[in-house]
């Protein structure tokens, strides 16, 4: 519920506060005065689009602020903190400020938030009639919306049933299309694998083989330079040449037995005969090696190196069409084979999904049908409530038909197609609301299907801008009547320009303006006594100084009073 709104600078309201509150707002004024103002206001802080004309003449921007109360715990609340903003103690405080050259920002809570919060949380909020509002009720989705509202708790729940069918329906038959539209491009993906896995097989890589085989190529390619080079190493080591040359392992032994045969005489040289031994055991070890070197060259080294080669060009083979590493086309071998166990499976796969899209479709169509008789329930019940009430809004005779009509196929929101027509008078055809109603007959009926529908209905406010318009007389008290009973169950806001209408109102403003100069500043008065009892005599003969006005004013009070506590 709105408890206040505060305008600075939007149109041609310099500045004014509007309290609010529970129960009927009448909002009155002069022609030119600003009272749309109040609910172009209201829309900026709805989240509608905002534009630099409005901002007033001579002001760099305008502002406009609002105080609502919410539930602590409720979808508002917790959109609020999403966004980053607080409520305090139930109370949630909006602003909207709009530059002339048209840009704006939103307060969300006390932060600043996207517009988008704004238009998010509207529906939670307000649900707002005017000119310009009326096409919300021509459009199709807005219409079975209504209808599936007014249908409560049972429709509610079956089109829950339904939605949750549809969709396991849709996916069920998605994945479907996708296996039998691809199948020709999943077959020449297995047939593929299938080639490279058998090649692969054949060949049967291991880690790393590539990079042995490598090391084993060099080596081999390079036989004669190795055997030569450890060949002559080893005989410089030791060797049992006959030409009467010494090896260096003899040399090193010779060496030693000289430093031994002395070392008794000074303790230093005992250290060197130490290392001169371990000398000989690495010379006599390097040659041993250097031996077993030798022996493992095997001497037909070109049949090796010609199977090693060939080895290394398989292997090559593998990685220029599966690489770019061995590594990679072993990883293919394991990957590809979990694939083609999935590819392969796919008639298994197609003929479950078929079962399952026929078991889903069935249950949509099953649960569709259900929906479709509560819709049409509901629309038969909605249908007699709002024509009642339409023949005390001055439009005897008009019915207000709900068609629910099937629409040939099963879609997201169900199996109907749910328009709302009017019939005007009896025995016409229904049409369209958008083609069958005036402006002010489709207010009229927007506010008997509010009506109505205000038990159901969770938005807290409902504003409405000349709902009244084309109507007079008896017509124009029984639209302030309804419009009364609405508020009994919710927040109502009415921009005005009757009498009859404003009567009913339990909390009523004037927009004043006040000409000076060229500039036109308004400002908002909240009415109670003799200003009220003025204000009623000049919406009923222009006269606010008028007796007879005045007289009229007060006995129209009194029957507006009477009629409110009747009702209730």
């Amino acid at each position: 519920m709105i408890e206040e709104i505060t305008i600075r600078d939007l149109g041609v309201i310099g500045e004014a506060s509007l309290p609010l509150g529970p129960g009927f707002t009448a909002v009155t004024g002069e022609t030119g005065a600003g009272k749309t103002m109040v609910v172009s206001a209201l829309g900026l802080l709805l989240g509608q689009r905002a534009d630099g004309g409005a901002v007033r003449s001579g002001s760099a921007q305008a502002v406009v602020d609002g105080r609502w109360n919410v539930p602590d715990d409720g979808p508002v609340a917790e959109r609020v903190r999403d966004a980053g903003g607080d409520v305090d103690a139930g109370e949630l405080f909006l602003s909207r400020i709009v530059s002339s050259e048209g840009r704006s920002r939103a307060v969300v809570g006390g932060r600043t938030g996207p517009i988008g919060v704004l238009a998010d949380l509207a529906d939670h909020l307000v649900v707002v009639h005017g000119q310009s509002e009326q096409i919300r009720l021509k459009s199709s989705s807005a219409q079975r919306a209504a209808v599936d509202a007014h249908g409560g708790a049972p429709l509610a729940a079956a089109a829950s049933d339904y939605r949750a069918a549809y969709e396991g329906w849709q996916r069920a038959q998605s994945e479907l299309d996708t296996i039998t539209g691809d199948r020709d491009a999943r077959l020449a993906e297995a047939a593929r694998l299938r080639s490279a896995i058998d090649e692969i097989e054949a060949v049967a890589p291991q880690p790393g083989e590539d990079a042995e085989l490598d090391a084993t190529a060099e080596r081999l390619s390079n036989a004669e330079d190795l055997r030569l080079a450890a060949g002559l190493a080893h005989e410089v080591l030791s060797t049992d040449a006959v030409d009467g040359t010494r090896d260096v392992l003899s040399l090193v032994d010779e060496a030693r037995r000289q430093i031994e045969r002395v070392s008794q005489h000074d303790a230093d040289l005992q250290a060197i005969a130490d290392l001169l031994a371990e000398v000989s055991v690495q010379v006599s070890e390097t040659s041993a090696r250097l031996s077993s070197y030798l022996g493992s060259l095997d001497a037909d080294v070109s049949r090796e190196l010609e199977s090693v080669q060939t080895r290394r060009a398989e292997l090559g083979a593998l990685i220029r069409k599966y690489g770019p590493t061995l590594d990679d086309a072993i990883a293919l071998l394991d990957d590809g084979s979990r694939r083609l166990v999935e590819l392969d499976g796919d008639d298994d796969r197609v003929a479950e999904l078929a079962r399952e899209v026929d078991e889903q479709q069935a249950e949509a169509v099953r649960t569709a049908d259900v929906l479709t008789d509560l819709r049409r329930a509901s629309g038969d019940d909605l249908a007699r409530r709002v024509s009642d009430e339409l023949s005390a809004l001055a439009m005897a005779g008009a019915e207000l038909v709900v068609e629910v009509s099937p629409r040939g196929e099963l879609g997201a929101s169900g199996a109907d197609r749910v328009e709302l027509l009017l019939r005007p008078h009896s025995g016409s055809e229904p049409r369209a609301l958008g083609k069958g109603a005036s402006g002010g007959e489709l207010s009229r009926v927007m506010l008997a299907i509010e009506v109505v529908m205000a038990s159901s209905s969770e938005v807290p406010t409902f504003v409405f801008d000349e709902v009244d318009a084309g109507v007079g007389g008896s017509a124009a008290i029984e639209i302030g009547r309804r419009l009364a009973m609405l508020a009994e169950k919710a927040q109502v806001i009415v921009v005005t320009h009757l009498a009859q209408v404003a009567a009913f109102a339990t909390n009523h403003l004037r927009v004043v303006k006040d000409a000076s100069g060229a500039v036109t500043a308004s400002s908002v008065q909240q009415l109670t006594g003799e200003e009220r009892v003025a204000e009623m005599a000049r919406l009923l003969s222009g006269l606010p100084d008028s007796e007879s006005g005045l007289e009229h004013a007060r006995e129209l009070l009194d029957l507006a009073s009477s009629r409110s506590t009747a009702s209730s």
